[in-house]
């Protein structure tokens, strides 16, 4: 394992719930953050051709929950080690009929329900970020071109967890015309957008949530198993999408800050 001290990646995966591991014959590497420690130590390698990052967002034995995780550590690391375009595979809940455990969504817009964290870089001056649309629609066409299977669009509500939401919440939720529920999609997206990075979210709907469906309601052992069976199939997707990604320059992603003083450091790769 080595201290990352030089550019080694420009894509990055951050792997959801049961998602440790993704690249063979990978170096690990420990990136000093003013943020303190990532998740955990960082893995490079080549896929397609690509240099790759990848990172599991709660930890190689998910040691942080979903309220815990060191999101601005993370988000800074990676674009330390040259990131510009982030794969975010992630677990969901389903908040309608319209999706069904084992559909695999690129959500366009984000709902944030979370409070008490931290989700800016800003600590000070006027810098404000443009979130109108939180997902790179560069990437999102991308995804939804490589596999046809995949679910393009819809909104992503973020709630704080650890715990899953009542019925009445989700039902409220899926009222408003959301689409998805998740605990981690929310501050890592404008995370990365405050870093200049295009970002997009890679649902996996492992539940229908409470509203949704009878009995007990969902549980963590079925979202787990799900997630798992599906693993594979994720694994196969983020590659070819990594394939076929376009040239992130003069994306709005990053371009939005051209004419900005930023408050905040962005890590140059040498």
């Amino acid at each position: 394992m080595t201290r990352a001290s030089r550019a080694e990646a420009d894509v990055a995966v951050i792997g959801g719930s049961g998602f440790y591991s993704f690249l063979d014959h990978a170096e690990e590497h420990v990136v000093d953050t003013p943020y303190g420690a990532t998740s955990g130590p960082i893995a490079v390698g080549t896929v397609a051709g690509r240099r790759v990052a990848f990172l599991p967002r709660h930890g190689p034995g998910h040691e942080h929950p979903p309220h815990l995780i060191p999101y601005r550590a993370n988000a800074w690391a990676l674009r330390a080690l040259g990131a510009r375009q982030v794969l975010a595979p992630c677990a969901v809940g389903g908040l309608s009929h319209e999706v069904a455990p084992g559909d695999v969504a690129v959500p366009d817009q984000l709902v944030d329900r979370t409070h008490g964290r931290v989700q800016t870089f800003v600590d000070k001056g006027a810098v404000h970020l443009p979130f109108a649309d939180p997902y790179c629609p560069r990437l999102t066409r991308t995804v939804a071109a490589v596999d046809p299977v995949v679910r393009s669009g819809g909104t992503m509500v973020v709630v704080e967890g650890p715990r899953f939401s009542t019925r009445a919440e989700s039902q409220h939720y899926a009222a408003q015309g959301w689409t998805l529920i998740n605990m981690t999609g929310h501050p890592e997206a404008a995370l990365a957008r405050e870093m200049r990075q295009c970002y997009v979210s890679i649902a996996l709907v492992t539940d229908l949530d409470a509203g949704l469906e009878r009995g007990s309601g969902v549980g963590q052992a079925e979202v787990f198993a799900l997630f798992a069976s599906n693993l594979e199939r994720l694994k196969v997707l983020l590659s070819d999408v990594i394939a076929a990604l376009p040239d992130p320059a003069g994306c709005s992603c990053s371009s939005w800050a051209d004419d900005l003083e930023l408050t905040y450091d962005i890590p140059a790769a040498e």
